[in-house]
């Protein structure tokens, strides 16, 4: 049971009163032992902008450990804290030594041939006794523990170098080996000691590519594959990438040189060019033309990174989430626009992400972690302008759409007072109401606080869909961990004024006047970059060519990769990706993936039923192109089981690349070079990590047409070929022909305007656009001109249109010109955006008289709980009745007020069940694909 320090309520951790009681303790505390820091704290408050950023920071850092002292005392939990901040103590000798011992004086003391001439395997065997560890089997944890007492035992006796000179020397040999021979590297490249940062090369950023130029397929095609000795056979879809430990984090964090103290912490404020002739200032651009703006939230990277190394934990994360509260949105293999603006451009750049995501791990990981990062997205001692949640307002806002842009939105008009009601067009799975605090039919319960983190977690292969989180969660893979996801949906749908309904598209179930008439005070449409570039080829619609998105989803959201599914999504090999983008990348891999989970299914249930019915019952209803599909799935699941079996036996990793190359495996096809493509110039970790998982890059081919069989499916692809000189200048040099049982498209996607197409004149002419995008105006309603393709503008326009009461609608993320391209810019819209929200909504009193039940009360209050208790009713899909009529016809009615009244003949209601509600059967979880049905 959780018992909270100060005499307070966990309850209260979730309302303004209670975090007024936190805070207060908070301060008694500070002045407890440093009144000057109580101070300087409480005049920061009083008038933040009295602080320059350089007071602000060592003011946040003076904090951290108070930090620390009072959530250990707050959840009773201060042992642990403790031994937290002991761990990020014992590991600072590593890179103490690494900098001023490896780096140093190693590398700069020995060359080339003096490296050759050391014996490594003999220096090593006489260090192990006198570091007191052993290099053992070479394994991560033996390289670890040897690391770090080499830098003890370096530390120990450079302060008394008259009694261990010889040591010294010894050591001193060791690191040189280790640090610049082949074999020291490959003996320790799973620790953090004996590395040193590479320099860049901005046109050979993946070391370990092999850059083929021979005739590929007889076209003379050029591919890149990976060495074969950086394959990493991946387990199905389970997580991919666990990022780095605390080793790792303290590496980086140590590496960065704090150069918030010099006004230069460019990672988050952005490299910049000298001010022109107006005084005005642009941001420096890579070799490719990417801007180096920074981080999109300007988070504090310097101060965290400082805060961390001195073993202040939970202080470190704080300064993370006072520009950056949904941090478990961000971090490792989501974002790194901090890198690429990063002070080092000469050497790789420290990695920000990986840091950042540890940091929050670190803090999760601790008994009660979970509230104690709850409580600092609403509660934030180092937020110097929002320490607390504004009073209530009784403004209403409708969020159209719960991606990164929604989620964040939603959260930071949370914190200024007003009710937010947020939807989306995806199914959003129920949470358990321990867990949520919200009924299936959307009343609030009480819920239980989370002692241990790892109880919500889930393992990505059986995890639920729940649909909640947009691109995060049916555009981002498994390189992921998703249930920081559930995470962030849990830090909204606990509160009190928050209300999240699933299967509600606007513009379809709810449209803009009905939002008026419902008395929402403001809507903010945050519906991404929805409709997908299409092929226009010959037979660019053949069964087997479709949308990269397409696949995306239906694999994340329908739960075809899953053992359990009966999911029906048919896949073939050989499979060519069309594009260069993060999404082409994504596809390229989990299309692998996934055909090996497929035809592993098919095999298991083939086997069952034939065993059940025979093998002619089985096959009676096949046609000649299911049977000749089915034998190839077979063929190859066989195979697959084949070298599972044999892998065994033998002892290894089963070759399972090598089989699915093979087949054809998957080649991804870009029409200019690779580094030409935006996965390599935005993000070239994301190509290498591809590569490592087995897929083929070919570049300089766009596509002409599809070949179709005699069925009409897809069997190949007729490409351009192009040569492409040193400048870029692209020469055409002929066609080439690829085989491809599916193929993929991932050219792009546009804006999601559809709104300006839809509903009346009047509604439509809410929605103007201009170009691709929305049209923008100002807060008195006329129009603007927002700055395009650019995460920091000068002004953010956000801003849609202004209807004749006063009301607005604002647009945020993908489909705004200044915030496209990725999660940490759409959070960053939201916070740039939500104080014009705020501004605007003040323009004019919260409206009563929308909502039957606020009427009567005449209460701002109760006009909110009035809103939500009729939107449970509207909005929420339910079972009426359920009528077998026949053996095979079953009759169910659905109770869908707000469905029922936008009904219109033509139209489709698409009927879905839970996951995570379904019962499973024999192994079989029995959830029902999304059936388009008819009204009657």
């Amino acid at each position: 049971m959780l018992k909270l320090g100060f005499d307070l309520s966990f309850a209260g951790l979730y309302d303004r009163a209670g975090l007024l009681k936190v805070d207060g303790a908070f301060l008694s505390e500070i002045a407890a032992s440093d009144m000057g820091l109580w101070t300087r704290l409480t005049t920061g408050r009083k008038d933040p902008a009295t602080l320059d950023a350089k007071a602000e920071s060592q003011l946040l850092l003076d904090l951290a450990p108070h930090v620390d002292d009072f959530i250990g005392k707050l959840f009773g939990i201060s042992d642990q804290v403790s031994a937290l901040a002991a761990r990020h103590h014992e590991l600072a000798p590593l890179f103490e030594v690494k900098r001023q011992f490896v780096q140093r004086k190693a590398a700069k003391g020995f060359d080339a041939a003096a490296v050759a001439a050391l014996d490594g395997e003999k220096l090593g065997i006489e260090l192990e006794p006198l570091v007191g560890a052993i290099l053992g089997q070479h394994t991560k944890s033996e390289i670890s523990a040897f690391e770090l007492a080499f830098a003890h035992s370096v530390t120990r006796w450079q302060a008394d170098e008259a009694t261990f000179g010889g040591a010294l020397d010894l050591a001193l040999k060791y690191a040189a080996w280790a640090l610049q021979s082949e074999a020291g590297r490959h003996r320790h490249h799973s620790g953090v000691l004996f590395k040193a940062p590479g320099k860049i090369d901005p046109l050979h950023l993946i070391d370990h590519a092999i850059d083929k130029h021979d005739n590929w397929h007889d076209a003379g095609i050029t591919t890149f594959t990976i060495k074969p000795e950086h394959i990493r056979r991946r387990k199905g879809f389970a997580l991919t990438d666990q990022g780095t430990d605390l080793t790792g984090a303290l590496d980086q964090a140590n590496y960065c040189i704090w150069c918030h103290k010099q006004g230069k912490d460019s990672c988050s404020t952005g490299l910049k060019e000298k001010p022109d002739a107006n005084g005005n200032v642009a941001f420096k651009k890579t070799v490719f033309g990417v801007k180096q703006a920074g981080c999109p939230l300007e988070e504090k990277i310097s101060e965290f990174h400082s805060a961390k190394v001195n073993g202040n934990a939970i202080g470190a994360l704080a300064i993370i989430t006072v520009d950056n509260p949904l941090a478990a949105a961000t971090g490792h293999r989501i974002c790194n626009d901090c890198m690429k603006a990063c002070i080092y451009q000469k050497q790789a750049p420290v990695d920000i992400p990986q840091a950042e995501t540890r940091t929050l791990k670190d803090v999760l990981e601790l008994p009660w972690g979970f509230e104690i990062y709850s409580l600092l997205t609403r509660w934030n001692p180092l937020n110097l302008k929002r320490p607390l949640p504004a009073l209530p307002t009784g403004y209403k806002v409708l969020v159209a759409g719960m991606g990164p842009a929604g989620f964040g939105l939603a959260h930071n008009l949370l914190n200024d007072g007003h009710t937010v009601v947020g939807i989306d067009g995806l199914k959003i799975e129920p949470l358990a109401v321990s867990l949520s605090g919200v009924n299936l039919d959307g009343s609030r319960a009480a819920f239980e606080p989370v002692h241990d983190f790892a109880t919500i977690k889930e393992e990505l292969d059986e995890r639920v869909m729940s649909g909640f989180g947009g691109v995060a969660e049916y555009g981002i893979t498994v390189r992921w961990d998703k249930s920081f996801l559930k995470v962030i949906r849990l830090l909204l749908e606990r509160r009190s004024g928050f209300a999240l309904f699933g299967g509600v598209r606007f513009g379809g179930t709810v449209s803009l006047d009905d939002a008026w008439q419902l008395g929402f005070d403001h809507v903010a449409l945050a519906i991404g970059a929805g409709r997908p570039t299409l092929l226009d080829i010959p037979n660019g619609f053949a069964r087997g060519v479709r949308t990269a998105s397409d696949f995306l989803m239906a694999l994340q959201l329908t739960g075809a990769a899953k053992a359990d599914s009966i999911a029906n999504m048919q896949l073939r090999l050989p499979v060519v990706v069309i594009g260069g983008g993060l999404t082409a990348i994504d596809t390229a891999t989990e299309s692998l993936a996934y055909y090996q989970v497929q035809v592993e299914k098919f095999l298991v249930r083939h086997e069952a039923l034939v065993k059940q019915s025979g093998i002619s019952a089985v096959r009676a209803a096949w046609r000649d192109e299911d049977r000749e599909i089915a034998e190839e799935f077979l063929a190859h699941a066989r195979a697959i089981r084949n070298e599972r079996e044999n892998a065994r036996r033998q002892g290894r990793e089963p070759k399972l690349i090598e089989l699915l190359q093979s087949w054809g495996g998957v080649t991804l096809a870009y029409r200019r070079r690779l580094i030409d493509s935006p996965s390599y110039t935005l993000n070239h970790e994301e190509v290498e990590l591809a590569l490592q998982e087995g897929i083929t890059f070919a570049e300089c081919l766009a596509p002409k047409r599809a070949d179709i069989d005699n069925y009409g499916a897809v069997k190949g692809l007729w490409l351009a070929r192009s040569v492409v000189d040193a400048e870029g200048k692209s020469t055409p040099a002929g066609d080439t022909w690829l085989p491809a049982r599916t193929v993929f498209v991932a050219a792009g996607t546009q804006p999601n305007t559809v709104m300006s197409r839809e509903g009346t004149d009047a509604e439509r002419a809410q929605f103007r656009v201009d170009g691709k995008y929305f049209a923008a105006c100002d807060e008195d309603g006329q129009p603007v001109k927002p700055e395009s393709s650019i995460s920091k503008p000068k002004k953010a326009d956000v801003l849609l249109s202004k209807s004749a009461d006063g009301r607005f609608v604002s647009y945020f993320g993908d489909v705004h010109p200044s915030y496209f391209g990725n999660v940490v810019k759409a959070l960053g819209s939201a916070k740039q955006g939500y104080p014009v929200v705020t501004r605007v909504l003040a323009q004019r009193a919260p409206t009563i008289a929308g909502t039957p039940a606020g009427a009567a009360a005449g209460t701002t209050a109760t006009a909110a709980a009035a809103l939500i208790a009729t939107l449970n009713q509207d909005w929420r899909a339910t079972v009426h009745e359920v009528k077998r009529l026949t053996p095979t016809i079953v009759e169910v009615i659905i109770k869908a007020p707000a469905a029922a009244r936008k009904f219109e003949p033509g139209q489709f209601y698409r009927m879905q069940n839970f996951e995570s509600l379904a019962p499973i059967k024999h192994g079989t979880r029995l959830q029902m694909e999304g059936l388009a049905l008819t009204g009657a």
